[in-house]
């Protein structure tokens, strides 16, 4: 079996030697300048792994395994749109860099990208794509339910939760499902693998939440406190109104009906989720669907010695620090 490392490399090198197009350089240019920001490569890596862990050929999987990391950065350019992100992996993010009507062109373009990608899949073409077609709209539904969040009060943690795993969770789920079916997996087992890359994408998302809040920006390669100025209804916000007494709660509420005052709106709501202890409690809820996602690949009854490398992923992935 190939480690992590190897996995990556290859990754790496598969995307470094894309040419999507040439011509017009406007298309093409800021496609190629989000895919060389780099990142964890974390969905091609969670299908490649899964083809391999499954008895398969990453052969039949590293292509389609791009065409799923080409749609995550074709939703990465249109949400830093919808959110003004003025940084993506410590870099300007791609309307900053251009303009908004040139990222949006050449997001379309990535995923017309992907799909041509996606198809490129000797085993199972037909699931494969129906998965990828399933969750990526699933992803748009969850971001239109996040961008919904932003406006109103009434939201509650099953309500976050369901919209993190539509637009977090379900490309996880997703790679690990494919991943099987490239391998020629059964149905049941594929669907297995769907719930672990489900279960770790949410567990993911949280970590996320928590480094927005309270990672280093210059490790994290985001704006610190990036959610809070968006008035997102992360976790940690949902939770602090719950922990907090009733005029503590008020004002967290008030804060974020605030238009944005920079640093000093994330610091007055960071200092209220201090105050609630909510920081321990997103690592609770992390933790527990990071074991949910290892009780599903153990549901599988994949030999644990075919499992070693994507559990190592696993466990990579909740410790980051970016």
């Amino acid at each position: 079996m190939n480690s992590i490392t190897e996995l990556q490399q290859l990754i790496e090198g598969k995307i470094g030697e894309l040419n999507l197009g040439v011509y017009p350089p406007e298309l093409y240019d800021p496609a190629h300048y989000v895919l060389n920001m780099g990142g964890k490569r974390m969905r091609p890596l969670l299908m490649v792994l899964t083809t391999e862990m499954c008895n398969g050929n990453i052969a039949h999987a590293l292509e389609p395994a791009i065409g799923f990391e080409l749609f995550h950065n074709f939703t990465l350019m249109h949400d830093d749109i919808m959110d003004k992100a003025p940084l993506r992996r410590g870099k300007p993010t791609v309307h900053e860099k251009w303009n908004m009507p040139t990222a949006i062109l050449a997001g379309d373009a990535l995923f017309v990208k992907s799909v041509q990608f996606v198809r490129k899949c000797e085993n199972n073409q037909d699931k494969i794509m129906d998965v990828f077609l399933r969750n990526a709209l699933l992803v748009c539904e969850g971001q239109q339910l996040d961008m919904d969040f932003e406006s109103g009060m009434d939201v509650s943690i099953h309500d976050y939760l369901d919209m993190i795993s539509r637009k977090t969770a379900a490309l996880p789920g997703a790679c690990m499902q494919a991943g099987a079916l490239a391998a020629g997996a059964d149905d049941e087992t594929a669907m297995l693998l769907y719930e672990t890359g489900k279960n770790i994408g949410i567990a993911f998302q949280l970590k996320d939440d928590l480094l927005d809040a309270y990672g280093d920006s210059h490790k994290f390669g985001k704006q610190q406190g990036g959610d809070i100025l968006a008035n997102k209804k992360t976790f940690l916000f949902l939770k602090s109104i719950e922990l907090l007494s009733a005029p503590d709660a008020d004002q967290l509420k008030s804060i974020f009906r605030l238009p944005s005052a920079g640093t000093a709106k994330v610091q007055q709501v960071i200092k209220l989720f201090d105050k609630a202890g909510v920081k321990h409690e997103t690592e609770l809820l992390m933790q527990e669907y990071y074991s949910k996602a290892l009780d599903c690949l153990r549901q599988t009854g994949i030999d644990p010695g075919q499992t070693k490398f994507i559990e190592k992923l696993f466990a990579q992935l909740m410790q980051r620090e970016t």
